[in-house]
Parts: structure tokens; sequence; C-alpha cells
């Protein structure tokens, strides 16, 4: 009888772990995963300081960079916010 235990409890399959928290399980989850990253590497360097940093562009009052990441960080903030009500 422990030869039958051992054998039907080490079969060679690895233990099963819980899922990760870091990757979503649902469509919407990760429409808002991709949506959020994008619109964070808008917010990045190569973006900002290339095509976004113009001294001589002024929108709304304040120079085009500050303008144009108030958006990006606002549209960051309803990814989030919508992903909440979401339950996601």
């Amino acid at each position: 009888m422990t030869e039958e235990r051992l054998s039907s409890e080490d079969d060679g399959a690895a233990p099963k772990l819980p899922p990760s928290h870091l990757v979503p399980r649902t469509r919407g989850g990760r429409i808002a995963t991709v949506v959020w990253i994008g619109l964070f590497l808008l917010s990045m360097p190569p973006i900002t300081h290339r095509i976004l940093d113009r001294p001589d562009v002024w929108t709304g009052g304040v120079p085009l960079l500050f303008a144009a990441l108030f958006v990006v960080y606002s549209a960051l903030i309803a990814v989030l916010i919508w992903s909440l009500r979401r339950g996601l």
C-alpha cells in the first residue's frame, strides 16, 4: 500500500502553483494592461524629449510638453479607474 501511494503521488508532474497576479487573466485585463503600457511609453524620454519638447509651441497658455503630459497622465488615471470599476 505504501508503494502504491508513493507511485501515485510521485508521478513526475510538477506541483500546481496558483496563477500569477502579474498576468491578466481576462480579455479586459489584457486590454487595460496594453493600453496602460502604451500610454505610459508616451510619457517616457524618447517621446517627450524628441517630439513633445518644443519650447516655442504653446497650447492653452502652457508649453506643449506640459499640456501633452497632462493629457497622457490623465489618460493613465482614466485607464486605472476604468479597470477598477470593471473589477479587472
